[in-house]
């Protein structure tokens, strides 16, 4: 019902496979629900080969076809679907970016948002190094590419301890593909096995569409590399000291059919609706989800409360960033296109409408008004998780939070504004206990205002926007030592 908070990215990678930029493909057609502004495949057949790259703006499906993957054939290969949350939306901040430097060729892929960018930036700008993007993800590769005789930690052990913030990171060189997550483990990250191959990507249904074992998560502060040694793994950072998954993957971002610390993400949501029946019941003759994300919520709620569900709402799911949108041809076309009302199901009836999210409260208000229209007698709203009160900072484009309507209102205002009868949202213990975790497990920062990493509250996602100066990439070296 609601005008959601944008996706992050997803990230993919595969080593020793004769089809690798094909399954990274399919790969990333599953992740696409992580992001939809751009797409792109960096593939290897060889430590001395050339890397191959192929990335485009728009879908994977657009970016993509059969002439294109077989000219970037390669034995592995790392793949990317962006949302922007650093740096604007264009061809150049599209991933997976490349680097030619004194350790070989490099390839890196980011999913989350590192909140120190702009003072590494400017320590690596005034050491003399040349950005080519406007986003996060490249400070990465400039810590990898500039040597230190004084290190006493492999290259790209100093590069993770230097960043801060939120970092799923896949990483191919001549001759290996890491695997990379922060120490507070933010965003998801898990490995798989494709016959003799080891696989990466954010989430399980990615390994479901490709046929791969899901094996296990990246842990919070780990480095996997995969390598023709096999699987090994280091430690990123020292003793993990808070865990901060984004519980956002449980409401709303993650496919339902996905994995997560163990516990498949449709039965979460479920467990969420359980919760919110517990802590929010009321009469009702009907009970209708939100699709998609509601769905499994709601079914939840109807399970607990005994109140029948039903599929009122009907999703296009073929909606294009290129649809014309009438301005005021027909009101509420927006709403309208995106989800359809079956009428004679809610006609005379007591309505719960269950979604994750309120986050602005314009469409959700729309959406009511479609419901009394239709003949609803009654309009509850249940909420499978807490009031959005507070920015991101971690890979979330939320708005800014003078705009989310739960620091705009009151409950009983909200109610009143969206036209519903009542309201009734999830709180933080109760989302919590719905995933079977200990508190200590996630990041609730959005709801609660806990940042769990320090950051400057004055930087957004284009402040790498205001440079000057970029050039070429840096010149390439003969040996192509091991980026650990």
């Amino acid at each position: 019902m609601n005008a959601h908070p944008k996706h992050e990215c997803g990230i993919f990678g595969i080593f020793g496979h004769p089809n690798a930029a094909e399954i990274t493909y399919y790969g990333l057609y599953a992740l696409q629900h992580r992001g939809q502004e751009s797409a792109g495949i960096v593939t290897s057949d060889g430590d001395t080969a050339p890397f191959l790259v192929h990335k485009g703006m728009g879908l994977v499906s657009q970016v993509f076809d059969e002439s294109r993957l077989k000219k970037i054939k390669g034995h592995r290969a790392v793949g990317h679907v962006r949302y922007s949350t650093t740096g604007s939306s264009t061809i150049t901040n599209a991933q997976p970016l490349t680097v030619d430097c004194a350790r070989g060729q490099i390839a890196i892929c980011h999913n989350g948002n590192l909140v120190n960018a702009n003072v590494l930036r400017n320590e690596l700008e005034a050491k003399g190094s040349i950005f080519q993007t406007t986003v996060d993800s490249e400070i990465v590769l400039h810590l990898l590419a500039q040597p230190d005789a004084s290190a006493e930690d492999h290259a790209l052990v100093s590069a993770v301890r230097r960043v801060e913030g939120a970092f799923s990171l896949l990483i191919m060189s001549n001759t290996e593909i890491i695997a990379v997550r922060d120490p507070q483990g933010f965003r998801p990250l898990c490995i798989g096995r494709l016959e003799d191959s080891y696989v990466f990507a954010s989430e399980t249904c990615a390994f479901d569409l490709i046929g791969a074992k899901y094996l296990r998560d990246v842990e919070p502060g780990e480095i996997v590399i995969a390598d023709a040694r096999g699987l090994r793994s280091i430690p990123a950072s020292g003793p993990v000291r808070r865990k901060a998954f984004c519980i956002f993957e449980y409401v709303y971002f993650s496919r339902p059919d996905s994995v997560i610390a163990g516990r498949t993400v449709s039965e979460v949501r479920k467990r969420m609706g359980h919760e919110l029946a517990r802590l929010h019941p009321v009469e009702a003759d009907i009970v209708i989800p939100v699709p998609d994300s509601g769905n499994y919520a709601a079914e939840g709620y109807a399970e607990a409360s005994g109140i029948v569900f039903e599929q009122a709402f009907v999703r296009n799911h073929y909606i294009g960033r290129t649809f014309l949108q009438p301005t005021q041809l027909i009101r509420d076309f927006g709403v309208r296109v995106k989800l359809n009302l079956i009428k004679d199901m809610v006609k005379d009836k007591r309505v719960v409408v269950v979604d994750d999210s309120i986050v602005r409260g314009t469409t959700a208000r729309a959406r009511v008004v479609n419901l009394r229209e239709a003949g609803a007698r009654e309009v509850h709203i249940r909420v499978s998780c807490p009031p959005h009160r507070f920015a991101c900072f971690y890979g979330i484009d939320f708005p800014d939070p003078k705009k989310l309507i739960a620091n705009q209102m009151t409950k009983m205002e909200i109610a009143r504004y969206l036209g519903a009868d009542s309201i009734g949202y999830l709180d933080v213990p109760s989302m919590i206990s719905a995933t079977g975790l200990k508190p200590d497990h996630f990041c609730v920062a959005c709801f609660t205002g806990d940042y769990p990493v320090p950051f400057d509250p004055r930087l957004d996602k284009l402040v790498l926007e205001q440079r000057t100066g970029r050039s070429n990439s840096l010149a390439p070296a003969e040996n192509h030592p091991s980026l650990l």
